[in-house]
């Protein structure tokens, strides 16, 4: 019984037999890569027969279809060598020479916020841009066949990927990281709960509490801002660019990662708006008591 068996899974499937699944679904993605360009029609009802109903699966389809593990592969290393020199580039002058004006003496922490936010964007996109190619990467070549040619340059870049990778994982913040700790700021977070309690005892106190609280949101809400938009402009400058190219020769691959400025603009407009009608009220109900 053992013997048959075995020589079954051995011998040659029959002709007359059903096709494998592997066949089938090829097929169907071969007939939509053909029809896509010359025959809606027919492309759609291949899209109907995988159980595509829209843009988004429209989408999945088309890149299950296109089976090169690379699209331009003559120009991927060019590409590949762009961006990481463009990256490299950001993290020198991300967060270099940052200069803030009218701001009299208060100019060095205003100099200093601001230089923090684009630090932990340009830092934190760098990071994220490095793990999303070198999971690529990785992916690419796994999917690539044992003699595909373009196996070797994805493997030569991956490698190249896992090299330089840690230095675009440090800390995203220009802050020492014993600053961060739990000991410090439970010191300085003791310190300051133990001025506002005092400051609380007199109701001259608890308006300079406010007025100062409403004064630091509205100076972190600019810093945060203004940090957004200088980061959000290098960051364009730099590597929006190379980055587009290399996924464009890589091909099929989505679009590259999307940095934080949006949020740390959304941010700010928070920060103001708690210190335009949360403080306010707060003052209100302090005079009050």
């Amino acid at each position: 019984m053992e013997d048959s068996t075995d020589r079954a899974q051995l011998d040659p499937p029959d002709p007359g037999e059903t096709g494998l699944v592997l066949d089938e679904f090829d097929e169907k993605l071969s007939a939509f890569n053909a029809f896509r360009k010359s025959d809606h029609v027919a492309a759609d009802k291949i899209l109907e027969q995988v159980g595509a109903s829209d843009s988004v699966d429209r989408q999945i389809v088309l890149e299950l279809a296109s089976k090169r593990p690379l699209g331009h592969p003559d120009r991927f290393p060019e590409a590949h060598s762009g961006a990481i020199r463009a990256l490299e580039v950001l993290d020198r002058n991300g967060g270099a020479g940052i200069r803030v004006r009218r701001l009299g003496p208060l100019a060095p922490i205003g100099q200093y916020l601001v230089q923090q936010v684009v630090l932990f964007v340009t830092r934190s996109h760098q990071r994220n841009v490095i793990n999303h190619i070198a999971n690529l990467y990785a992916r690419r070549e796994a999917a690539a066949l044992r003699d595909d040619p373009h196996r070797l340059l994805l493997r030569r870049a991956r490698y190249s990927i896992d090299r330089v990778a840690p230095g675009f994982r440090g800390n995203p913040l220009g802050v020492p990281t014993f600053l961060l700790g739990g000991a410090f700021l439970s010191t300085v977070i003791g310190t300051l709960q133990g001025l506002a309690l005092e400051a609380f005892g007199s109701i001259y106190g608890k308006v300079a509490v406010i007025i100062i609280l409403f004064g630091v949101l509205l100076a972190l809400s600019w810093g945060v801002l203004k940090g957004a938009a200088i980061a959000r402009r290098r960051i364009k400058l730099t590597v929006e660019q190379p980055l587009a190219a290399l996924f464009q020769t890589i091909g099929r691959c989505g679009e590259p990662p999307r940095d934080q400025a949006h949020v740390f603009a959304l941010i700010s407009l928070i920060i103001m708006a708690t210190a335009w009608v949360a403080v306010p009220l707060a003052l209100g109900l302090s005079l009050l008591v």
